[in-house]
């Protein structure tokens, strides 16, 4: 049982789900972790995958490194996460698929704050990120008006395409 547990906590991810938690771990975030886990794929999200002891970047970025996909939830206050600007960034420097889901904002309103509190390269970094995430097809949605299940399993059906057309490129 032991060597199972330590095997498993080496595998790399199907998915990585970047994410705001103060706006969207209780719901989109969450389904769809819930949704690709019960679909036997292996999904990252930090709230579930990480333990007490974890060093932060180093298991996020790891996790990013070695993922196939990233799904990345816009939400209205996305942008003012470094965190969440620091992964995305990531994984388009690691040239990942990203499936965006544009949830109660859109693509013309992401932008990263000027509040002097960013080093400008890595202001730099974000906004070139962010310009690549504009202009990537994705999922918008809007939660006054959306249906949560729907999104979630669109969203799943793109991410389950996308892994076939990358394991038959391999």
């Amino acid at each position: 049982m032991s060597r199972f547990l330590f095997r498993q906590n080496l595998q790399t991810c199907d998915v990585f789900i970047n994410h705001r938690g103060i706006d969207t771990k209780r719901t989109v975030a969450t389904l769809l972790y819930d949704h690709l886990s019960r679909l036997n794929l292996c999904p990252f999200l930090d709230n579930k995958n990480m333990k007490p002891g974890d060093k932060l970047f180093d298991k996020i970025n790891s996790a990013i490194k070695g993922c196939k996909i990233g799904v990345t939830v816009f939400s209205p206050r996305y942008c003012e996460s470094y965190f969440c600007l620091h992964e995305l960034a990531l994984i388009m420097e690691s040239k990942k698929k990203v499936i965006p889901i544009f949830c109660d904002i859109k693509p013309s309103e992401l932008r990263v704050p000027d509040n002097g509190k960013c080093p400008a390269n890595e202001v730099q970094r974000f906004n070139r990120a962010l310009e690549e995430a504009k202009y990537t097809v994705g999922l918008t949605f809007d939660s006054l008006k959306g249906n949560w299940s729907e999104v979630v399993t669109n969203a799943s059906d793109i991410v389950i395409n996308s892994l076939m057309e990358i394991e038959s490129e391999d």
